[in-house]
């Protein structure tokens, strides 16, 4: 797999070469591929948002449901790297490449994709200050545990003469010994089996999403600049994390045997290959995908490169690796030192405790410990700074090109996307309430987010070969090999199954839920298309799909297998969520 040379001609779109003059009103074109690297190294700390649950659903066999999803994204990415070379004028990501190839189709069905992935990478924002607001809080205020001091005097005495079962009675000592900083909220209610909560660690997450968003606010250049060195702060210790522990103390290949699914979630009795097990293998290598697949986020800044045909490439493919690198050794080494009974314990699955046990594997007492808490955090930070710079240029470019509201597609001076980047905070400030609430609301909100995220992946790995005809004459500054489309074609409807069969996994609505949130872009793309802009696109979209406007949406030479292709998309989803049932 090579780079194709490029021409010495003015390439598609517009883009005149690294030395063009930056439009006032426009994304600056100031980072090479190292800066998207640096800006998507946040990627590999997504790893501690699903750890725990996957380990919870599929106990021995969660090592190998990272891998596979890792090493199934990492292919997926030279799809992506072929179209993204495609738009060197845009931003926003792999979605705004395969929305140019759909709007040729279906005009709904292209703003679906922008809307997809940015309603798909959004939530990291709320859920990773979740995360990182709990583990604050453990440092601060540690919650007790069966055989604290605390907990053991109070069964000795208050609840002595409560009758009811020993587990509910250690529960309520737990609670009733708990600081008041964790139990603490100024708000709470319930809706169906989703809670909200506007509790200590809503409010410090929001505090660092606020911190997150000041420094993005000076745009692309300098947010490259900070996550270069939290970056480093991060990635060395998480190859720490993954290597230490097994120099240490070996390789413990009892915890990867019998390689078959749990029985039942949550308990570490071995089950079998049957249908049940088989919803709860596919349930996770569906909320996996979430993580492991989104690296392609380094494509998102196509229109910052100083100098795209080249940095395009480098950029997506060399985030892979160090994905493909820290998805397979962090998981290996978490099992390999846990076992399935350490993996199953609450505090894991609901991601409070990931930092401290990763920390704990690796020794060195407490000042080591803490220290490597800290860097977990600032894991999470760097994966939250990631999601704002991505999804608010999904929103700007969705903007630009006429599938989302004119007011997203404002910079400032710095050349930031403030508007689409205000829209994303006050949406994950309510995301957030969620997420904080309890470890079951936390993974509603990534089991819908994560439809959104399949739904973007089946329609952009497909707008592939739908470019390759209809767009055949545009030179590309990477051609991927014909062989890795057609796996693209055939992981759209894999994945499909596995939110077809999974998504109920996690939540008995989450599969609706995410196809309810999807279908919210209707209303907006008309409003916009119909009202704001009287049934045409803006100019600048059909200059990216390097024809005039005429001849954009009548050269269909794909036929009608764009629309098979979309038929056989939600048979898959229909037939496997029926299949598959625990």
């Amino acid at each position: 797999m090579s780079i194709g040379s490029t021409s010495s001609a003015k390439p598609p779109g517009g883009y005149a070469g690294p030395a063009a003059a930056t439009d006032e009103g426009k994304l600056h074109r100031s980072i090479n591929w190292t800066g998207a690297f640096w800006v998507a190294s946040g990627v590999p700390a997504l790893v501690l948002f699903s750890v725990g649950g996957i380990a919870n659903n599929t106990g021995k066999l969660a090592f190998l449901i990272w891998t596979l999803s890792m090493i199934m994204g990492f292919i997926q990415s030279f799809t992506y790297a072929e179209i993204a070379g495609l738009f060197p004028n845009k931003s926003g990501g792999a979605s705004i490449y395969g929305a140019a190839a759909w709007v040729r189709y279906a005009k709904l069905v292209a703003p679906l994709s922008v809307w997809c992935n940015w309603f798909a990478w959004s939530p990291v924002l709320s859920l990773g200050c979740s995360i990182a607001a709990s583990y604050m809080i453990n440092a601060v205020a540690p919650a007790p545990t069966a055989t604290s001091p605390a907990v053991v005097q109070w069964l000795a005495t208050d609840g002595a003469s409560l009758q009811m079962a020993e587990p509910d009675k250690l529960a309520a000592a737990i609670a009733a010994v708990s600081p008041g900083i964790r139990t603490w909220s100024l708000f709470q209610t319930t809706f169906g089996s989703v809670s909200l909560s506007l509790n200590v660690a809503f409010f410090i997450g929001a505090a660092l999403m606020l911190a997150v968003f000041a420094v993005q606010h000076r745009g692309i250049l300098g947010t490259a600049n900070v996550q270069k060195y939290i970056g480093l702060l991060v990635i060395i210790p998480m190859f720490i994390v993954g290597v230490v522990p097994l120099l240490i103390h070996g390789v413990n290949w009892e915890n990867f045997s019998p390689m078959v699914p749990l029985a039942v979630p949550g308990a570490p009795a071995p089950g079998t290959w049957d249908i049940a097990g088989w919803t709860l293998v596919l349930g996770s290598m569906f909320i996996a995908a979430w993580s492991t697949y989104g690296f392609e986020t380094a494509v998102c800044y196509t229109s910052e490169f100083r100098d795209p045909a080249k940095d395009t490439f480098k950029a997506i493919f060399y985030s892979g690796v160090l994905c493909l690198a820290l998805f397979t050794l962090v998981p290996f080494t978490f099992q390999s030192m846990l076992g399935a009974e350490g993996m199953l314990e609450p505090s894991i699955v609901d991601g409070s405790g990931v930092a401290a046990a990763l920390a704990h594997m690796v020794g060195g007492g407490p000042i080591i410990e803490n220290f490597l808490v800290l860097l977990m955090i600032l894991a999470l930070v760097l994966c939250i700074m990631t999601a704002m710079a991505g999804s608010s240029r999904t929103l700007f470019q969705g903007s630009a090109d006429g599938w989302l509201p004119r007011y997203l597609s404002h910079v400032n001076e710095h050349g930031a996307p403030t508007r689409a980047m205000w829209t994303d905070l006050i949406f994950n400030l309510a995301i957030l309430a969620i997420a904080c609430a309890d470890a079951t609301s936390f993974f509603f909100i990534l089991a819908v987010s994560n439809c959104g995220y399949i739904i973007f992946n089946f329609l952009n790995l497909n707008s592939a070969w739908i470019h390759r005809i209809d767009s055949a004459h545009i030179p590309r500054p990477y051609r991927a090999p014909t062989f890795v489309l057609v796996l693209g074609g055939i992981f759209a409807f894999v994945n499909v199954v596995f939110m077809g069969a999974g998504a109920k996994v996690w939540n008995p609505i989450a599969l609706w839920a995410g196809l309810i949130t999807a279908a919210l872009i209707i209303p907006v793309f008309c409003y916009r298309h119909y009202v704001q802009d009287g049934g045409k696109f803006p100019t600048q979209m059909f200059e990216d799909l390097h024809v005039g406007p005429e001849e954009a949406v009548s050269r269909r030479r794909a036929g009608i297998l764009p629309y098979v292709t979309l038929v056989a998309g939600v048979a898959v989803l229909l037939l496997s969520n029926w299949f598959f049932q625990l």
